[in-house]
């Protein structure tokens, strides 16, 4: 599958990331509750499995934004490597966002981060070369999201909706965007409401 996805989680008011991101809150205060359905909630259903499989698909290569690679802001310092430990989950090189350049970062199992300091629409050039015929995912956070959204280049877009108001945080709507998708199946359980999107016809 070539196409360009996106799946978020995102609260009933419209945050993908609560307040304050940090080392010690990665998603922003209270954001770590958009994420219960795939993070062993024992409340967790069958369509939560699903959703997880949408999710954990494997794609060709990866756009992600400086902030979701790191807590670090400003120019690099450290060993950083990620959230993710030794092994990431993307299996696929990782095209992160950045005005301060850094040396790719090499992982086991086949995930390599590599940054990109002249914008959007050359990280997401890099990322579809590098994937091939087996597609780009738009991985966060919402910055980068509203970057592609902006561009036109996702196709499907899947938005998992927990039942919970964060009051502020990372938006990726800000009301002036036309959304230009149409529903093609819907996941629910207590934990959250699954959509998956096509881009419209």
């Amino acid at each position: 599958m070539s196409d360009t996805t996106c799946h978020l989680s995102i609260s009933l008011d419209g945050f993908v990331a609560g307040p304050e991101q940090s080392a010690e809150f990665p998603l922003g205060k209270r954001g770590i509750e958009l994420h219960t359905w795939h993070i062993g909630d024992p409340r967790a259903t069958e369509a939560d499995r699903v959703a997880n499989e949408w999710l954990m698909r494997p794609r060709g290569a990866y756009v992600m934004g400086r902030n979701m690679f790191g807590p670090i802001r400003g120019e690099w310092e450290g060993d950083w490597r990620g959230w993710w430990g030794d092994e990431p989950p993307y299996h696929a090189p990782v095209f992160v966002l950045t005005h301060h350049p850094h040396e790719p970062i090499e992982m086991a199992g086949g995930t390599t981060f590599h940054f990109v300091t002249d914008g959007f629409d050359a990280a997401y050039a890099r990322a579809l070369d590098a994937a091939g015929d087996r597609g780009v995912d738009i991985a966060g956070g919402a910055s980068t999201v509203r970057q592609a959204l902006a561009a036109d280049v996702i196709d499907e877009l899947t938005l998992d909706v927990a039942p919970v108001l964060l009051g502020s945080g990372e938006r990726i709507f800000d009301g002036g965007e036309t959304f230009g998708f149409t529903p093609v199946e819907v996941q629910h359980s207590p934990l959250s409401t699954h959509i998956r999107y096509r881009r419209a016809s």
